[in-house]
Order: structure tokens, then sequence, then C-alpha cells
């Protein structure tokens, strides 16, 4: 058995999850998952102002911290961190935790390939409205396969400390200590399948320990100090969610479901770059207090193809807001937005959406949120987004006069106007495995 435990579920989680993980119980390996579709831009961007940028920053910090635990505990610490930049994330740990072995995957990064793969006439349309990627082309601004956990085992089979991968699938990180202790080949897909799974469950740390869970919540035992998510797991690919003792938080039935439910299209149809998982296998059962067992687990043949996650300049928005208070705090914010709509038409700027919300009505539901006529405060927000960047900068300028000369009451316009930010929008398309050829190199 081995103890798979996950410290960080995006790149901003909470700092000390790691540092409790290898302080508080036993773990073998901790995986830590920074990175999202628009983070790889957000690097790419850092990386072209300067070259040594391009990773998570926090991560090399957090190595150095608990460096002394890695070497005593034997603990292997297994991340996306990289980014578009892995190795100098990697030289980074070196300077700041020496001694340290470091292991770093490559070949994810295809942004400097994609005329290549257009000469050979893929065409790597968008998977969800099936448009040539030729729109966009000038405006793409990072492109990385999706690659899985057989390169990171060998990475790990290397002896190093620290694995640092790029756009891996946040499932290879969990499956791929797994692969590389169990021996587990490519054919194996049943075992596949519940490491991936087991990935996973616990990729989005305290999600599936009691955070962010709609069941009980309120009765989620000391959450200031939750733990994060550890997977016992078995060479024939049964496996325990838990915690340690010493954490707070919940590990039930409940909230490995709601885990399992996330971000979750076809259950039975779950593709990953090692597998297909069938989620409609899975067999939970209580096995003792936050400790959940999971079986039965089956899945299929990896697919012939690889995702490519691309990333790609797409106009530019700003968002600003108000805060309007009792009486008709509604009926003010709602004329507020008249008012700025009719100023923006008299100034003859289009934009291709103006969406306005009212926080404390119906923001978060909708249609669906109970009435509330006369609430007591409401909070104006309205954003607009376009290609042309003049246009928004002046919509920014209208909100704040509203103060002196809109509706009464209005609050909450400390931090001024609100600030134009470029949109990057996402781009998926599929490209033939055998296009992704991947190598590690080790660091010392």
């Amino acid at each position: 058995m081995i103890r798979i435990a996950n410290g960080q579920g995006f790149w901003g989680d909470w700092l000390e999850a790691p540092v409790r993980l290898v302080e508080q119980g036993p773990i073998d390996y901790l995986a830590l998952d920074y990175l999202a579709e628009v983070t790889m831009s957000i690097l790419q961007k850092q990386r072209q102002a300067d070259p040594a940028l391009g990773y998570a920053r926090d991560f090399p910090p957090l190595i150095a911290r608990i460096a002394g635990a890695i070497r005593e505990r034997g603990v292997c610490v297994i991340a996306n961190a990289g980014g578009v930049n892995p190795v100098a994330c990697a030289h980074e740990v070196v300077r700041l935790a020496p001694g340290l072995k470091v292991a770093v995957v490559l070949g994810d990064d295809v942004y400097p390939r994609l005329d290549e793969f257009l000469a050979k006439n893929y065409e790597m349309r968008d998977m969800d409205t099936g448009e040539p990627i030729a729109g966009v082309r000038d405006r793409i601004q990072s492109a990385n396969a999706y690659i899985g956990a057989f390169p990171l085992a060998e990475a790990l089979a290397t002896g190093a400390h620290v694995v640092i991968a790029g756009r891996s699938t946040d499932t290879a990180l969990a499956l791929a200590p797994m692969v590389h202790r169990f021996g587990w080949k490519p054919g194996e897909f049943h075992k596949l399948a519940a490491g991936t799974i087991a990935g996973h469950i616990i990729e989005c740390g305290a999600q599936s320990t009691g955070g962010n869970c709609q069941v009980d919540w309120q009765t989620t035992p000391d959450m200031a100090n939750i733990g994060y998510p550890i997977v016992e797991a078995e060479p024939d690919g049964t496996f325990v969610v838990t915690r340690h003792a010493a954490a707070g938080g919940r590990v039930n039935i409940h909230s490995v479901k709601e885990q399992l439910l996330y971000e979750l299209g076809d259950p039975q149809r779950y593709i990953t770059p090692d597998c297909v998982a069938d989620f409609t296998s899975v067999h939970l059962e209580d096995a003792g207090p936050n400790r959940v067992r999971v079986s039965g687990i089956r899945g299929g043949p990896r697919p012939p193809s690889l995702k490519l996650s691309i990333s790609y300049a797409n106009g530019w928005k700003a968002i600003g807001t108000l805060v309007y208070s009792w009486p008709q705090a509604l009926e003010k914010a709602r004329a507020a937005d008249r008012i700025v709509r009719d100023r923006l038409r008299g100034l003859g700027l289009a934009f291709d959406e103006i969406h306005t919300e009212y926080f404390g009505v119906n923001a978060c539901l909708g249609p669906a949120a109970p009435p509330n006529p006369d609430p007591p405060e409401v909070q104006l927000r309205i954003g607009v987004r376009g290609a042309d960047k003049k246009a928004v900068d002046r919509f920014t300028r209208e909100l704040i006069p509203l103060v002196l000369n809109g509706p009464p009451g209005a609050t909450g316009f400390g931090e001024g106007r609100p600030v134009v930010r470029e949109i990057v929008a996402y781009w998926s398309a599929l490209v033939p495995r055998e296009e992704i050829v991947t190598h590690v190199e080790v660091i010392e």
C-alpha cells in the first residue's frame, strides 16, 4: 500500500495544506495540482516578459519550506507547477532547496509546433464548436498537450525527490506513483482507470474532505484546520480515501460522491491520456471514521489522440460595482444600470456584451432565486466585453460618476474606476498521440 496525498487543488490554494500533510502523518507521495487552462496563458505571458519565469512561483519556496521533511520522511513531491517553463522552475527549486534531486518532464509545450501541425493537415478544430483554428491562429498565446501518468512515472524512476511537469492531467499526478510503484502496464486499463478516479477524487484538495461540500457543511469539524485528502492505494486498484487523524474536515461517502461528479461529462467515458474510465462502475463503502473504500472500477483503452489546451486573446473586458442601500435599494440599482446603458448608447459605444447582476437579489441563482423585493442593500455589478480596448476603457469612466449624478445612497466605490483586462479564451483540439514525445531531465 502507498499513501498519495494532494495538497493543492489550484494555484492559489491554501499554502499550509502541503506543509501539514508532510508533518501530521505518514505519506509517500505529495501531489500538487497548480494548473488550469487560463493559467497556462498567464504563465506564457510571464515567460515572454522574462525568460526565467513561466511557472507557479509559489512552488519553489514551498519545497524549500518542506525540504527537511522530504529528506527525513522519504516523501516524493510530484507537481505540474512547471507551467510553460518546467526547467526554470526546477532550477529555482534546486537553488532554494540545495541537495534535492529534481526530475523534469518535458514535451507537452507545442506552442512552437502549431504551424508544423497545420502543415500536416491536422485540422485542430475546436472540440466544442467545430470551428477551424485558422480564425484564432494569430492570437494564440499558449498550446500544451495533456500528458498522462507514464511520463511522470518515468521521472519517478530516476529517484528524484521532486518531479515537475507542465500540462499533465490533474489525475496523472496521483496515478503516476501507482504506475511506478505497482508496475502497472499501459494495457491494464481497469487498474489505470482506478488510479485515474483516485486522482480525480483528490485533485481538488479539500473539496473531497468537507470543503465546498453541500451535505451537512455546518457540522464539518474544525474547517479552519481542514485536512487535505490522502489515497491509500493497493496494487489491485482498490483504494481508501482518508485524511490525517489530527486534521479537521470530514471524509465520507457524501464528500467523495460530490467530488466524483466534479467536471464530469459522460460518466461511462471519462477520457484521459492513459485510459477511459467508467465512473458508473465505482463502488463506495464506509470503511470507518473518515475512511471511504473505493472498488470495482472498470476502464477501457486509451484514445488515439491527445488533447491540446490552447489559449488565445479574445478582446477586452471591464467590470465595475456600486452598492446601493435601503430604502429602494433594488430600484436604485436598476435605475443606475439603465442610466449607464443610456449613456453608453449616447456615446455611440458598442460592445460584444453588456452584462448586469444584482448581488443580494439574484446574481447567483437567477430566476430560481426566492423573491426579495426590498433588500437592505444591493450590489450592482456591470461588465462589458469587446474587441475595442478604447471603448471598454471609456465604459470604466461611466460608473463612478453615478455616485453624485445618479440615484441616491451609492457606496462601495473606494477602488475607483474598473480595470481593463485582456480576455483569454480557451480552445481545445486533438492531435495524434504519436506527435507528442516526452522526455525527462534530471537537475541536481
